[in-house]
């Protein structure tokens, strides 16, 4: 049997990658004043033997307002470093599975409880909660506090926060960096209409809300050695009329791969409460189609991608390089080996682990 696309080696940037399954980044919400916990080592550590090709660290604030929640990982000062340097020795003592970061900065949805304590806003004044800052004044959803606008010192202040926090992932030995422009957090706040009602250099055309997060994905080139894989995830649509759409992300897409981006991971939706998502299998493979069409990068999608025939399918017929795993991977762990299983490839084991390998797949972890 020829071996399926799904575990061909693919490069992105200077990483050489052992097959196409990402583990998405998914926040654990257990952090303690943005530092990482065992909860961490726990979590981490055991996606690490899942037989992917890289594991990517939950969205890390690049500042403390830039939390989604009180309970959110950052990487802003010497000890949230220090957490995650702890985690991480943890992690590769057992594991030489390639590690990624997503840095982010939540904007307008930031200052919210954990999901299950209602994820509900928290106001500033309250226990756990600040002011948060947009590309505008406008609130998320209406009754919510609304976000101060980021001025010029603020635009800078994010701006080289994200690059610092580049810079400590590196020394971290993190293996590659995605850039947060998706979700309705504050790169994707600046890309869209309808949160960015500015009237300045960074408001109204395409061009201007581009500005930022460019200057951002920039920002953080330009703080890690040269062919560093700085890679960006965003979301294809708002699925909302008159929102971000397909268009803008492959103009994104562009200005992005032209500035030296290694890869694009296109997801939907999450800036406003209007949304419309038709959610179904392989809903958002079509918007990273559309995006591979126009880059020459690769391109990953992700979206209840639960089977391996369908990763499979997405791969080898080229509408995306790579696919994502968020929920598919927290509900089996081992998703990548069963896939491989199923498909007839191989798949990386720790050894201590290659006892349980299936009387009928000798090959399954290996020769």
């Amino acid at each position: 049997m020829p071996k399926p696309t799904l575990f061909e080696p693919i490069a992105i940037g200077g990483q050489s990658l052992a097959n196409r399954i990402v583990i998405a980044p998914m926040c654990m919400y257990s952090a303690e004043d943005g530092r990482m916990t065992d909860w961490h080592l726990i979590h981490l550590g055991a996606l690490s033997h899942s037989g992917a090709a890289i594991l990517t660290i939950e969205a890390t604030a690049v500042l403390p307002e830039g939390r989604i929640s009180y309970a959110d990982v950052g990487l802003w000062d010497d000890a949230t470093e220090a957490a995650m340097d702890r985690v991480l020795k943890g992690v590769r003592a057992w594991s030489d599975m390639p590690v990624a970061i997503q840095l982010a900065h939540a904007g307008r949805k930031a200052s919210t409880a954990k999901p299950w304590d209602g994820g509900a806003q928290i106001a500033p004044d309250a226990a756990n909660g600040w002011q948060t800052v947009s590309a505008s004044d406008r609130a998320f959803a209406e009754g919510e506090n609304p976000p101060v606008a980021l001025d010029r010192a603020g635009l800078a202040r994010v701006r080289d926060a994200f690059a610092e926090a580049a810079r400590r992932a590196v020394r971290l030995g993190i293996d590659a960096i995605q850039i947060h422009a998706a979700h309705g957090y504050l790169l994707h706040q600046f890309l869209s209409p309808l949160s960015n009602r500015r009237e300045d250099d960074y408001g109204g055309s395409l061009e201007n809300r581009m500005r930022f997060p460019l200057e951002v994905f920039e920002a953080v080139r330009d703080a890690v050695p040269a062919g560093y894989p700085v890679t960006v995830r965003i979301s294809g649509t708002d699925w909302v009329e008159g929102g971000w759409d397909i268009e803008g992300s492959i103009a994104f897409s562009r200005a992005l791969e032209a500035r030296g981006c290694a890869a694009i991971h296109v997801s939907s939706g999450g800036l406003d409460p209007r949304q419309q998502i038709p959610v179904g299998p392989s809903y958002q493979v079509p918007l990273a189609r559309a995006v591979k069409q126009a880059v020459g990068i690769p391109v990953i999608a992700v979206g209840l991608i639960t089977e391996p025939e369908q990763a499979e399918a997405i791969v080898a017929t080229g509408d995306a390089d790579m696919i994502a795993l968020a929920r598919t991977v927290l509900y089996d762990p081992r998703w990548p080996w069963h896939a491989a299983a199923k498909l007839g490839a191989s798949v990386t084991a720790p050894p201590q682990f290659r006892r349980c390998q299936p009387l009928g797949l000798r090959e399954l972890f290996g020769k």
